[in-house]
């Protein structure tokens, strides 16, 4: 079985590294824990682990497994980063403090439609396409900048920085871009917009996070390496 504290201890300290390498402080850096395709007891070892943030991609999923990990546990929150169709939000927003796939401005209508029913507010990260192999995520500096617009009006929606996933490819050099490609996209958009908190970079995963980290990342989403390979039977 996958030692998963000793994972999440080990993935910690390289973090931690990492930023020190770089010259950054390593409690900026946050580890999400993606426990897509992973079980209530894999997600229970890793909470005892320590981790405390979780992210889930499918809101099926999501919904079969946080609504009572949620209720045992005060300290642990969790995300959506998959994408999401509008028809699904009703169903997320009661259990997710942020949605990191945010792309398109009829999605930020429907979540704010939403958490306003309920009255509770949520995170949202803006996601940009950077890559060739990226299928999802603003590929129209101008379309992002009328969602951030957009955003600024809703009264149930945090906006609070951007989400992209680098190119499924073993060179560094163009997964390296991909990260700086945000980082400066999100320095020119924090400048537009001093009014809004805009310093979330949700990059880097098991296979790259160390680059991202280098890069400016403030938040890995960490699967494969924490909990070890898919159980795709769930």
């Amino acid at each position: 079985m996958t030692n998963i504290a000793e994972n999440y201890k080990k993935i910690r300290q390289t973090i931690d590294s990492t930023a020190e390498k770089v010259g950054r402080n390593p409690a900026d850096i946050k580890l999400m824990a993606v426990s897509k395709f992973h079980t209530v007891d894999e997600i229970r070892m890793a909470i005892k682990a320590g981790a405390t943030l979780f992210g889930e991609n499918r809101v099926q999923e999501a919904l079969k497994k946080f609504p009572e990990l949620l209720k045992e546990n005060k300290n642990i929150e969790l995300e959506l980063i998959g994408q999401l169709q509008s028809n699904k939000v009703k169903q997320i927003v009661p259990y997710v403090s942020c949605i990191q796939s945010v792309d398109r401005i009829k999605l930020l209508q429907e979540i704010q439609k939403r958490s306003s029913a309920i009255n509770q507010t949520v995170k949202v990260l803006f996601e940009v396409h950077t890559g060739e192999e990226s299928k999802s995520g603003f590929t129209n500096q101008e379309l992002l900048e009328e969602a951030i617009e957009a955003s600024k009006n809703m009264s149930h929606i945090i906006p609070c920085g951007f989400m992209t996933m680098a190119p499924f490819t073993t060179d560094k050099n163009i997964i390296r871009d991909s990260f700086k490609h945000l980082k400066t996209l999100s320095i020119e958009l924090q400048q537009k917009y001093p009014e809004l908190d805009l310093h979330e970079l949700s990059m880097g995963m098991s296979n790259d996070f160390q680059i991202a980290i280098e890069e400016g990342s403030t938040l890995v989403r960490i699967g494969t390496a924490l909990f070890g390979s898919r159980n795709y039977s769930q």
